[in-house]
């Protein structure tokens, strides 16, 4: 009897422990902070790595959703996140019409992606005004003899293209049309620039995903991705043609070559690094940028998301670099600081201190 009556004792103290330690772990949960963001797909393997180091790292819990980037800024319009996520800046007219600022978080490369039998990534070489032709219906065989005569150490089959396009509003599709809009008068009075155009020929899919899916399984495709996706996939990548005339891969040194060349003093921090000199230049470089109101409703929410980003340029780097993202430029990690503490306010007062 005695002995039940110990055993009775030491499970009651086993379950109290339990209960406590349950209790602790639920109350740490519930102290850590949780913000939302939604929008670019291009930026996405990034801020979902960010977002798991950041647990940790910040004590922020970030939701984020990969929805395009006209759906981001839709949102952040809306207010049904905390931040928006758009590789396609807003202009300045945009920006103050729904009270918001807008800052960088990183930059990425968009690179064209082929499937053509027998031709290996990087071998191929492509200028921006043949894409721009492909994607107008102007050249339709991979053994056009403009290709051809880029290409003599590559054999071309007489293989149709199937131009592929993102299907949703997308960050992607504005700076891979502001590219080809930028070679080509024709593609520019054609199709224009937007994060939605009308294509005059080709398949559309959604999201950087869908776009490599597609040609990855169409004999023929050419398509646009954001250069993660195009590793991430083992998707066979091209050469490209870049200002200085020279053909480069895309390569971290090549779009460090061409993030150099960046003009960050442009309002809005709205900074093109499309189609930039450098004769090691990748044409086709972005900053992707983050939507935050300038008058949060909850002050303690936008708060996190910007002690998130401020927790990213100082500890995320290296995960940025990892996946093939190129690090903002310290000075311009500091004017973002910066403007978070003069344009970010709650009734009045500064949300984040000034540095």
């Amino acid at each position: 009897m005695n002995g039940e009556y110990v055993v009775s004792n030491r499970l009651l103290a086993l379950a109290a422990g339990l209960v406590a330690s349950i209790g602790i772990a639920a109350t740490g949960h519930a102290q850590q902070a949780s913000i939302t963001g939604a929008g670019a797909s291009f930026p996405s393997p990034l801020y979902q790595k960010w977002a798991e180091a950041a647990r940790g790292g910040a004590g922020i819990q970030l939701n984020y959703q990969s929805v395009g980037s006209g759906a981001g800024q839709s949102q952040i319009r809306n207010r049904t996140v905390d931040f928006g996520a758009s590789d396609a800046p807003m202009t300045s007219e945009q920006l103050q019409e729904a009270n918001l600022m807008q800052f960088p978080a990183t930059m990425g490369s968009i690179v064209a992606i082929v499937n053509i039998p027998g031709v290996e990534s990087n071998k191929l070489r492509l200028t921006g005004e043949l894409i721009s032709d492909i994607y107008l219906g102007k050249v339709t065989k991979w053994n056009d003899p403009r290709i051809v005569e880029l290409n003599k150490d590559v054999t071309l089959p007489n293989v149709t293209i199937a131009p592929v396009y993102r299907a949703d509003g997308s960050g992607t599709t504005f700076v891979w049309v502001s590219y080809l809009s930028a070679v080509s008068q024709d593609f520019q009075k054609r199709v224009g620039v937007g994060t939605s155009v009308k294509w005059p020929t080709g398949a559309g899919a959604r999201g950087n995903e869908g776009v490599a899916g597609t040609v990855k399984n169409v004999r023929g495709a050419i398509g646009y991705v954001e250069y993660a996706y195009a590793h991430a996939n083992g998707l066979v990548t091209t050469q490209l043609r870049n200002k200085a005339g020279q053909f480069v891969a895309p390569t971290t040194e090549s779009f460090q070559a061409a993030a150099a060349n960046a003009d960050w003093s442009a309002k809005d921090f709205a900074a093109s690094v499309v189609d930039t000199q450098g004769e090691k230049s990748w044409p086709i470089v972005t900053p992707t940028f983050i939507l935050l109101p300038k008058n949060p409703q909850d002050a303690t929410k936008a708060q996190n998301v910007m002690k998130f980003f401020d927790w990213a340029y100082k500890d995320g780097d290296a995960i940025a670099t990892s996946l093939d993202y190129i690090p903002l430029p310290e000075a311009v990690e500091q004017a973002v600081r910066s403007a978070w503490a003069t344009q970010v306010k709650a009734d009045g007062k500064a949300v984040w201190p000034a540095q």
